[in-house]
């Protein structure tokens, strides 16, 4: 699985010598640039299958390094360090620490899932980055992202009552991530609507803000998709070996 357009030799790990002469040849300057040597101590067999077991990145084992997730990326047309290929490598390497650098960007896609049509091989690369920062966070490298926020206060909405109220994702987003309901795009928004929707759907919309309708005969649905959920989360944690570490 090779790697063209980024590489695993850190800045940090090249040595330039402005003044070396090694037995009377003068070899100063960046054309001698020496490597130091680097050892993988943290190597984790099982990061693909950790990764495997969250919702998203079930078919990672599929990659094959074409590129077309990255070449296709929203995000790393604006910010090129955003590499899809390259963290799939790291996972299926094994390289956590590797992985560990780009922390804090990983959880950044806007799952526009340009990636997941461009794959030839149905890897699903939306999914395996929205596991790999799911994994982030569960091991506790990162706290949890807005991105993460936002996924769970819309999954927790349909769960319990089968339908989609943007008003209260919405709003139980932004008091979840502790940011001001009154947004200048926001504002703007709810103005463009009201000027736009017919009053009777503007009335339906406020009311089912209010009072929180839910789809007929939605519980043994929800007591499914719990039961679903649970065992998922179980069998995630088993993966990542959490219960275990908790135990100890």
């Amino acid at each position: 699985m090779p790697i063209h357009e980024k590489s695993l030799i850190r800045p940090e790990n090249l040595v330039t010598h402005e003044h070396l002469e090694i037995e009377g040849v003068d070899v100063s300057g960046h054309w001698s640039t020496f490597i130091n040597t680097r050892a993988v101590s943290d190597y984790n067999e099982q990061m693909q299958e950790e990764i495997a077991a969250l919702p998203g990145g079930e078919y990672i084992h599929r990659c094959w390094q074409c590129g077309s997730c990255t070449n296709a990326c929203t995000v790393n047309a604006i910010n090129p360090d955003f590499n899809p290929r390259y963290w799939i490598y790291l996972i299926r390497m094994g390289y956590e620490s590797e992985l560990l650098r780009d922390k804090d960007i990983i959880w950044q896609c806007v799952s526009c899932n340009k990636c997941t049509y461009a794959c030839p091989r149905d890897v699903f690369p939306e999914g395996v980055m929205k596991a790999t920062a799911h994994w982030l966070e569960l091991k506790g490298h990162t706290e949890k992202k807005p991105s993460m926020v936002f996924d769970e206060t819309f999954s927790e909405q349909v769960f319990a009552t089968g339908k989609i109220e943007d008003g209260r994702v919405l709003r139980e987003f932004f008091a979840r991530t502790k940011q001001s309901l009154f947004q200048d795009w926001l504002i703007a928004m709810v103005r463009s609507l009201l000027m736009r929707l017919p009053v009777t759907l503007m009335m339906k919309l406020g009311l089912a803000t209010v009072f929180h309708p839910r789809t007929r005969g939605w519980s043994k649905a929800q007591a499914a998709i719990d039961e679903y959920v649970h065992e998922r989360e179980a069998a995630a944690r088993k993966a990542l070996r959490l219960d275990v570490q908790g135990a100890e």
